[in-house]
């Protein structure tokens, strides 16, 4: 199994203890990867602080499971990889994050039927606990090869995050003023 709560430099201690009391309820030994960032290291197996992205992609190919954040990038790997992500999205109110973004876009996600959302405990020991049983309940058909497909996804992604975000906290995408495009001052440079 690998766990990845991302780069981000805010804690996500809420999941690693859910994690570690998971793991010790389970009593099995559990083969894990678990890329931990900027949060403290869980007491579990296989706790490293970062990995350089191609050892994530290492880890995500050779996981059963794959149980992350809800960040766009690690949601997308993952299902490139073959997985149906269990995606535990970081909470603001907790100071996980800076805002909801990862909330609103995994529950979004999760609705489509494209994520396992897990937001409780208990969500999560059950998704761990079937997907520990049964590994393919959590598998996608994988596309290593879809690079312009990614690319489009990516891009795509990201004009959902940012339009959660706007109507989240119910501000409208600005147009920059750009005093080079006001019609008295054609001709003019830069």
């Amino acid at each position: 199994m690998l766990v990845a709560v991302g780069t981000d430099k805010h804690p996500f201690d809420r999941l690693v203890r859910w994690l570690e009391e998971w793991h010790r309820a389970v009593g099995e030994d559990v083969e894990m990867t678990v890329q931990h960032g900027h949060t403290r290291a869980p007491v579990v197996p296989g706790a490293v602080t970062f990995l350089g992205h191609d050892e994530l992609q290492t880890a995500m190919a050779e996981a059963d499971l794959v149980l992350c954040h809800g960040g766009p990038a690690t949601i997308l790997e993952a299902r490139r990889q073959g997985h149906l992500p269990i995606v535990m999205p970081r909470d603001p109110a907790g100071g996980e994050h800076v805002d909801d973004h990862q909330q609103l876009f995994a529950r979004r996600l999760g609705a489509a039927g494209l994520v396992a959302l897990v937001e409780t405990r208990e969500a999560l020991f059950e998704a761990l606990t079937a997907g520990l049983a049964d590994p393919s309940r959590f598998a996608v058909a994988a596309d290593p090869d879809a690079s312009e497909a990614r690319r489009a996804a990516v891009e795509q992604v990201g004009r959902i995050v940012e339009d959660l975000v706007a109507a989240s906290t119910g501000q409208r995408q600005r147009v920059r003023w750009r005093p080079w495009a006001r019609p008295d001052r054609i001709g003019e440079r830069r």
